[in-house]
């Protein structure tokens, strides 16, 4: 009997704590709902700090705005899958922190491509980057409109007219070319032109870009330079026919602008004006090119048979470096000062003759009495 009531009671009491817990339970559920309403990000707008859009910039600033757009949304719901993670300062760190990140590096874009047609807007990138939260979930930010407010294309400040190059015209300035050097500078001519275009090209695609100084040091600068190369490969060609000419080749390489667009620049003809044929005494001079006057090798001993096919060889490698010399002498008439010939060419043709006739009495040597003295036949001389 007493046994029978204490297994009561302990039912009752077992009764009234699982409807203990299961109150807990319920109490519990609905904090644990009112806490789970994740916060969301609340940014600044964009679309409207931006002004008007060229035209040219209106599709790369659609998508930017779109990706704005997306970067919020990546953002909302990592608050929603995270919550309840971290300290205190969880959310700044792993999600406000490279939202903002992500939303300067996609403001930079858009006022970059405006610069590149239109002046670049002067944009508080820290302030529209960073964002904020709509704490217990909030509102969803308004999202940015993604149709871009366009440009008025006639407007005059539209800054979609690039300047283009404005350089001296070099042809008029070489005087008469040789028959021997027009089909180079023709070339060379040609490559001005070449030159000029691509200057122009990268004007108009680089519109906006850079400092006040970046036309100067990115287009006008290169420019110069390559003209300066090319001028000077021109007046070298006709140096090596005729008398080499006297050219202003910083004043004929530089190039200046065409404001709002210009003309482009008359193109350089690229006809080369012929020398005078016959009647032309002094191109007739300067294309006759002189010759190299070699000793003869003379007062060879006899030459042992298992030495003859060596010094064979040898003895016509004279005739080809004499006939190479020669060939030098013909491409490079009028290069170089008074000491040309010899440093260029009569005084290397000498050091390989040296070392060929070295050769020669080696090879008789391993044979027989080796000769002495074959150097005195190395020096040549010119057939004026």
């Amino acid at each position: 009997m007493i046994s029978s009531r204490t297994t009561a009671r302990r039912w009752q009491i077992a009764g009234v704590g699982a409807v203990a817990v299961a109150l807990a339970g319920v109490g519990l559920g609905v904090a644990s709902a009112d806490e789970t309403a994740a916060p969301t990000v609340n940014c600044p707008a964009v679309a409207g700090e931006l002004g008007a859009v060229p035209a040219r910039a209106s599709a790369e600033i659609a998508r930017n705005l779109a990706l704005l757009n997306t970067q919020i949304a990546e953002a909302n719901r990592r608050l929603v899958t995270s919550a309840g993670e971290g300290g205190p300062n969880f959310i700044q760190n792993a999600i406000l922190g490279p939202l903002k990140d992500k939303r300067v590096a996609t403001i930079n874009r858009m006022a970059t491509a405006i610069g590149r047609s239109a002046p670049k807007p002067d944009l508080d990138v820290q302030a529209l980057a960073t964002c904020s939260l709509n704490s217990n979930g909030g509102g969803v930010a308004a999202p940015e409109p993604t149709a871009v407010p366009a440009a008025d294309s006639a407007e005059p400040g539209a800054a979609g007219a690039a300047p283009t190059v404005n350089c001296p015209a070099v042809a008029g300035a070489l005087g008469a070319v040789p028959a021997q050097a027009a089909a180079e500078i023709e070339r060379n001519l040609a490559l001005l032109n070449t030159q000029i275009a691509e200057a122009n090209r990268r004007l108009a695609s680089s519109v906006g870009e850079g400092g006040p100084n970046f036309i100067q040091n990115a287009i006008l600068g290169p420019l110069k330079d390559k003209r300066v190369a090319t001028i000077n490969r021109m007046a070298t060609a006709i140096g090596r026919n005729a008398a080499k000419p006297v050219l202003d080749v910083d004043g004929l390489a530089t190039c200046s602008l065409n404001a709002n667009g210009g003309g482009d620049a008359a193109p350089e003809p690229t006809a080369a004006p012929a020398a005078g044929g016959a009647g032309d005494a002094g191109a007739a001079g300067a294309g006759a090119a002189p010759t190299v006057n070699c000793p003869d090798v003379t007062g060879l001993p006899a030459i042992p048979a298992q030495a003859a096919a060596e010094v064979n060889r040898n003895l016509e490698l004279l005739d080809t470096q004499i006939a190479e010399a020669n060939r030098r002498l013909a491409s490079s008439a009028g290069e170089g000062g008074p000491n040309f010939i010899r440093n260029a060419i009569l005084g290397p043709l000498e050091d390989k003759r040296v070392a060929t006739l070295n050769r020669i009495e080696t090879a008789i040597g391993r044979a027989a009495a080796r000769p002495e003295g074959l150097e005195r036949f190395a020096p040549c001389g010119l057939n004026g």
